[in-house]
């Protein structure tokens, strides 16, 4: 039995009157090459999920509707590919104005098929590599202080990198050598009682 979201009928009936075909047949070729399918909303557009996972989406907006593979990095399409590599916003198969910019109902029912297949096989995409935070480089006038308060030091090498950056960045925007000073014996006060450059907005 087909399952359609009364949210994404709604979606469809407020989107572009030249959308709304465009939607209503992906979303027809989705239940027929996919009769388990389950529709949700995420970030205010339709979903399709199959076995727990997202499979694919669509979307309209005032000049274009779009769709896309969640897994199409995964996909053998070279354009599916290159678009996924690529993150274009305006999805898998460029920005359509009309169904006919659709690719054939052959062509994307074999796109949904293998979509599934990926979900069947519980193959999932390569996780990203967080990209490190850039840390600031201790200032040398820091270090020297350092030498005479350890217990400011010591929290000052516990803290996160993002606590470290705060107070690196709060000392260096200083405009005069006189301001540094005095937010370095602050904050030299601060880091040995452990507390962070913004602790005092921080919830208790």
């Amino acid at each position: 039995m087909q399952k359609f979201n009364p949210k994404i009928d709604a979606y469809i009936a407020k989107a572009q009157p030249f959308a709304k075909p465009i939607l209503i047949h992906i979303r027809e070729l989705v239940h027929k090459a996919c009769p388990d399918v389950e529709e949700k909303m995420k970030w205010s557009f339709p979903h399709f999920d199959y076995k727990g996972e997202m499979m694919m989406s669509m979307a309209a907006f005032k000049n274009h509707a779009v769709f896309g593979f969640w897994k199409a990095a995964l996909m053998k399409d070279r354009k599916l590919l290159e678009m996924a590599q690529s993150e274009a916003a305006m999805g898998h198969s460029g920005k359509l104005v009309s169904i006919k910019d659709l690719p054939s109902d052959k062509i994307l029912l074999g796109y949904i098929k293998e979509a599934m297949k990926l979900n069947d096989e519980g193959i999932k995409l390569p996780s990203r590599e967080k990209k490190s935070a850039k840390e600031l480089p201790t200032p040398a006038y820091l270090k020297t202080a350092f030498k005479k308060n350890k217990k400011a030091q010591t929290a000052f090498e516990n803290f996160s990198p993002s606590h470290r950056k705060e107070y690196i960045m709060w000392f260096e925007e200083a405009k005069t050598d006189d301001t540094r000073d005095k937010r370095l014996a602050q904050g030299l006060e601060w880091m040995a009682e452990g507390k962070s450059r913004n602790w005092k907005y921080m919830k208790k």
